[in-house]
């Protein structure tokens, strides 16, 4: 169970001190009101209802079919389930590429229908000016650098960013530039370690790595991944902590089973 205190509401302030602390930081997806619960129930910091649910629960080949009524319609089940952590709705694509003022009012459904406190979105300088506006509004910013999901037929794949130091010092600037814009931590995706530890030094914002390395301020992984239900593939930064995709397997296989051999339903299951 977390250090913090249960009843403790985790804010944007709270992240801050923590890092100056140098207290770590954890980060996971949730997707729905059951996993909203559990997760901040065992005392998780931040919670990411990302669009990577367009993969791990709707199936999709990538995040960019994802529309903002499905994240909203996601987020608002997490948000029902949380009490402690700090909930981030994860801007899909084309929400806010388009224009600034579209994409400052869809970061504000996140907060006025769905609940959440902050929203998450990818990008470099490039969209530093609507980190800024939309800061500016009063909504928290995560910004998103490295691997950057929704880009990644511009990038060419799911690969390392940062690699060279012409990449590195621009994912560094980055960060510098989303800083100063009011983001108020930024997620650091599939880039290598040492550039982890110069970002993370370079800004007073905390950093959440998934495949950052250990010298980001936190660490965030999908809930599916963590838990081995996702099986289609697993990236090198997952930890798989259970196998729970081999026990509820077990579990149906065990239920027709019985049901198929007459065991289930029991008097135990049963009404007079």
């Amino acid at each position: 169970m977390s250090t913090h205190g249960k009843l403790n509401k985790v804010t944007t302030a709270t992240v801050r001190d923590m890092k100056k602390k140098g207290e770590k930081i954890t980060m996971i997806t949730a997707y729905d009101y059951p996993t909203g619960a559990i997760v901040d129930e065992a005392g998780i910091d931040l919670i990411l209802v990302g669009d990577s649910l367009g993969m791990v629960v709707l199936g999709y080949d990538s995040t960019l079919p994802v529309t903002m009524d499905v994240m909203i319609h996601h987020t608002k089940a997490v948000s029902r389930a949380v009490s402690r952590a700090l909930v981030i709705g994860d801007m899909p694509f084309m929400s806010y590429q388009a224009s600034v003022d579209e994409a400052v009012r869809n970061a504000g459904r996140f907060l006025q229908e769905a609940g959440a406190q902050a929203v998450k979105l990818e990008g470099g300088r490039e969209v530093a000016e609507v980190t800024r506006r939309i800061a500016s509004a009063g909504i928290p910013v995560m910004a998103h650098l490295g691997l950057t999901p929704q880009a990644v037929h511009q990038l060419g794949g799911y690969k390392v960013q940062g690699k060279g130091s012409e990449a590195a010092n621009r994912i560094l600037e980055d960060a510098k530039i989303l800083e100063e814009a009011g983001a108020f931590s930024v997620v650091l995706e599939c880039i290598p370690t040492e550039l982890g530890r110069v970002v993370s030094e370079a800004l007073s914002i905390p950093t959440i790595g998934i495949g950052g390395g250990i010298h980001c301020d936190g660490q965030v992984l999908v809930l599916h991944d963590l838990l081995g239900m996702f099986e289609r593939f697993t990236p090198k930064f997952v930890k798989k902590y259970a196998n729970i995709n081999v026990q509820m397997k077990e579990a149906v296989g065990k239920y027709i089973d019985e049901v198929r051999q007459g065991e289930f339903p029991g008097p135990e299951h049963s009404f007079l």
